[in-house]
């Protein structure tokens, strides 16, 4: 540590090395005053207290040794070597040796947190956490073992008769430089605290205005919350207690904050650059602003468009649809025939572990055609195709999906022949046409799915399978756009419930008769 105490003086105890260490401590207490008085709700994430209190905790525990090792003797004109510094550390009970323990894993904590919760935003993060947390642990640990290792040394030394004494005469220790030292730290901690005490008079101050009446922010057609003056539709959301995603502490870096605002949009500043490079990258529509980023001064309705429980990922790149589109795509609802029959004489064990075969298996035919299960409804299946490749494709994965899930259903008879009194049959209906397709739910219960008369029609198609004696039931629109000629089956021209004009379909009886 002596030897390598040359290099240390040479970079953070001469100019220019000293002016941005000095600029760097100044910096950092201005931005963590700065950050509190801006603040209008002190509700914060259990991370963001975390971070914003080391962050405070940093200079009040960093006082006392910066003045007893820097400032009290460049004015004193007295070196610092290590064997002094910790002596002073390590004598008596050794509690300023613990304090300036804690300072290390204080300032290691608070740099940490802001470094993960920058980070974490980033696609390669996740494969890196590993490393990066162990170096995170293995880092301090090693610098603390050195540290004690040092600290015992010392008071080795300082057992031997004499020692203390030749140490305290050749660095030339004054009585005025403790004093000052000491006067010094107490100052500077009462000065800190001053300060952070007035910064908290901001918000204080802020909160006494909004009561006294004036805009309003709209959330949800819920709740009605009062405009803070100067505070963003985040902070105001969570001043009201109201839980809301925000990844990134409400910087502007993740999106997961998002909002459709609606009534009063007008009157909201356009993105800037930030804002506006994160609402690109995840293919917004027009509507849709960071609640983070927006400082509503009139009355303003806002909708958050991601649970509170969103994660990171969720902040990535995303298709614009699941903020709400009309998208012309292809629907197959599938049913189980007599399934209800089936199980009336079986254990609720049996049951649920035979639906759950059955759905991993049609999942897994509908995946493989390209289509995404919308949803398992009792024994029945949605599936949406065409969202992301377009009408035409769409229609001939819906074909190759009814083919796929009636070989699995097959496979599944096989395996499941021992079990069952009868094989398991199903119907399916297919219908294109225009839907509206977003992500829809509540809560952790919300995913990407379809509304409109499409679903609707494909729903009634499937229903006639029972009627009719058949596997599937596909309207002639979804067969001219996938290009299938389905001319050797029979057609019918049938009334569904909602549409105006007869519904040309074809009913076929086995799947497994369709052509390739």
């Amino acid at each position: 540590m002596e030897r390598g105490l040359g290099l240390f003086i040479l970079v953070w105890e001469r100019q220019p090395g000293l002016t941005v260490l000095a600029a760097a401590f100044l910096v950092h207490i201005a931005n963590a005053l700065a950050s509190i008085w801006q603040r209008h709700s002190f509700r914060l994430k259990p991370w963001q207290a975390v971070q914003l209190g080391l962050g405070l905790a940093v200079p009040l525990l960093l006082a006392a040794h910066v003045f007893g090792t820097v400032v009290a003797f460049e004015r004193f004109g007295v070196g610092t070597p290590y064997r002094y510094v910790l002596s002073a550390m390590w004598g008596g009970s050794g509690l300023v040796a613990l304090q300036q323990a804690v300072v290390v894993l204080v300032a290691w904590g608070h740099g940490c947190i802001g470094v993960h919760y920058w980070l974490r935003l980033k696609p390669w993060y996740p494969k890196a956490l590993p490393y990066l947390y162990a170096a995170a642990l293995l880092i301090p640990a090693l610098g603390l073992a050195g540290f004690v290792s040092a600290g015992l040394q010392v008071r080795d030394l300082a057992a031997q008769p004499g020692w203390l004494e030749d140490l305290h005469r050749s660095i030339k220790l004054t009585p005025e430089a403790q004093a000052f030292a000491a006067q010094g730290a107490l100052w500077t901690r009462i000065a800190i605290l001053a300060l952070v005490l007035a910064a908290f008079a901001g918000p204080a101050l802020r909160a006494i205005r909004a009561r006294r009446g004036g805009p309003k922010l709209y959330y949800r057609d819920t709740r009605v919350l009062d405009i803070i003056p100067g505070a963003t539709a985040l902070e105001i959301i969570r001043a009201a207690g109201i839980p809301q995603a925000m990844v990134c502490g409400g910087r502007g870096r993740c999106s997961t904050c998002r909002v459709r605002v609606g009534l009063g949009a007008e009157h909201l500043p356009p993105p800037g650059p930030d804002e506006t490079r994160v609402l690109q990258r995840i293919g917004a529509p027009e509507g849709v602003r960071l609640a983070c980023q927006i400082r509503p001064v009139q009355d303003l309705e806002v909708t958050p468009l991601l649970p509170p429980t969103a994660t990171a990922r969720d902040g990535f790149q995303g298709p614009g649809h699941r903020h709400g589109q009309e998208r012309e795509i292809a629907v197959l609802f599938a049913d189980l025939r007599g399934f209800t029959r089936l199980s009336e004489h079986r254990l609720p064990y049996d049951v649920v572990f035979l639906l759950n075969r059955y759905f991993a298996a049609m999942g897994q035919a509908i995946e493989a055609a390209g289509g995404q299960v919308d949803k398992f409804i009792g024994d029945g299946v949605m599936a949406l195709f065409g969202v992301e490749s377009g009408r035409d494709a769409g229609s001939r994965q819906a074909l190759d999906a009814a083919r796929r899930m009636t070989a699995r259903l097959a496979e599944l008879n096989e395996a499941l022949a021992s079990d069952l009194k009868e094989p398991l049959r199903m119907g399916i209906g297919l219908h294109v046409g225009p839907a509206i397709v977003g992500e829809m739910g509540y809560g952790g219960v919300k995913g990407l799915t379809a509304v409109g008369d499409t679903v609707n029609t494909a729903s009634r198609l499937e229903g006639l399978c029972k009627g009719y004696a058949a596997e599937l039931v596909v309207s002639q629109d979804l067969l001219d756009h996938a290009g299938a000629d389905l001319s050797a089956f029979r057609a019918e021209q049938v009334a569904i419930r909602g549409r105006r004009e007869p519904l040309c379909i074809r009913i076929v009886g086995r799947i497994a008769d369709l052509a390739g």
